[in-house]
């Protein structure tokens, strides 16, 4: 009864946390000189990943390394096959021309680099402060690179976002600039707040419930922990989509892998005393699946740059054939 009602009062808070979210992002953003697509892969991609970073960070200090990377690999197969499929199926998105020639590319590059790093079965501190200082070179890159570029543009989307505004209330007093930028940050604030606590109570029950069928470490990190703790992301970028904000979706999922792999594997390895420890089933299985998903993404982009709904389909079923596989090798260790 207590699980059911801790999952319903989730469920509720991730809903309303990623409209609060989505809303102070994309307004602070504009007002601030950057592009959505740039605050759907920093703020609101490292927002929604604080569920990954805590869990990683508090399976570690557990001893339970399987958990702590069984939950980043597990959580970026599931951005782009669920909720990059989910999103498309629901409303179709155009992916913007830096989304194609930048930032997929980019994210295929962090793949790689998190994969070398782990190859050898640990990740040391010295590798985590390496994999932090990519994150931090990456996102002063992105926010220099949108104030520098075509900054009209995105005064004139503000112009017409505070047009709108006024039509909607036309005898409503107008707000000083500083204090809807106070408001934006508060609506931030609160959606991360009930988007981390929504998610903790999530898995908490879903963690528990699958420990007592016996399942390994490693499973229930690159699955249950991986999709409950991804749950924000897909409350947020299902929304952002519905709001028509789809750089925000598409940057969403895009920024939110780049810091599961940048941010939680380097913060969890420098916390961690010797480091984590990589499970050989990560390397066998997942791993190589989390780089199929990057990579399947480079096609689909290109095809009219846009991802249709057949496109989100099929990754959706790509993730069922995963899940197969996991239940597959649940089965075969009882």
């Amino acid at each position: 009864m207590v699980s059911s009602l801790l999952f319903v009062l989730g469920l509720v808070l991730l809903v309303l946390g990623a409209e609060w979210l989505v809303r102070g992002a994309s307004n602070l953003a504009l007002r601030l000189g950057l592009s959505p697509l740039v605050v759907g892969l920093t703020i609101v991609a490292f927002g929604t990943s604080a569920p990954e970073l805590a869990v990683s960070v508090g399976a570690a200090l557990d001893g339970s390394a399987a958990v702590a990377v069984g939950n980043v690999v597990g959580s970026n197969i599931f951005n782009i096959l669920v909720i990059l499929g989910l999103s498309a199926v629901i409303t179709p998105l155009v992916v913007s021309y830096q989304v194609i020639r930048q930032e997929v590319p980019v994210l295929l590059a962090i793949t790689l680099l998190a994969m070398g790093v782990g190859y050898d079965g640990v990740v040391d501190r010295g590798e985590g402060a390496i994999l932090l200082g990519v994150l931090v070179a990456y996102t002063a890159f992105l926010v220099i690179q949108s104030r520098r570029d075509d900054p009209g543009a995105v005064k004139l989307e503000l112009a017409q976002i505070d047009s709108a505004q006024l039509e909607l209330a036309p005898a409503a007093p107008r707000v000083q600039p500083s204090a809807s930028i106070f408001l934006q940050l508060g609506l931030i604030v609160v959606g991360l707040a009930a988007l981390v606590l929504g998610s903790a109570w999530l898995v908490d029950g879903a963690t528990a419930f699958a420990r007592a069928l016996g399942v390994s470490d490693t499973i229930i990190g690159v699955s249950v922990v991986a999709a409950g703790t991804s749950l924000p992301e897909v409350a947020t970028s299902i929304t952002a989509a519905l709001r028509g904000q789809r750089d925000i979706a598409v940057g969403n999922v895009i920024g939110s892998n780049a810091f599961n792999l940048l941010g939680c594997i380097g913060v969890t390895a420098l916390v961690a005393p010797g480091g984590i420890t990589v499970p050989a089933e990560v390397l066998r299985w997942d791993g190589w699946v989390m780089l199929a998903a990057t990579v399947v993404c480079v096609p689909i982009f290109l095809t009219g740059k846009r991802v249709a709904r057949g496109e989100g389909a099929f990754l959706l079923a790509g993730y069922a054939a995963y899940s197969a596989l996991l239940v597959s090798r649940a089965l075969g260790a009882n």
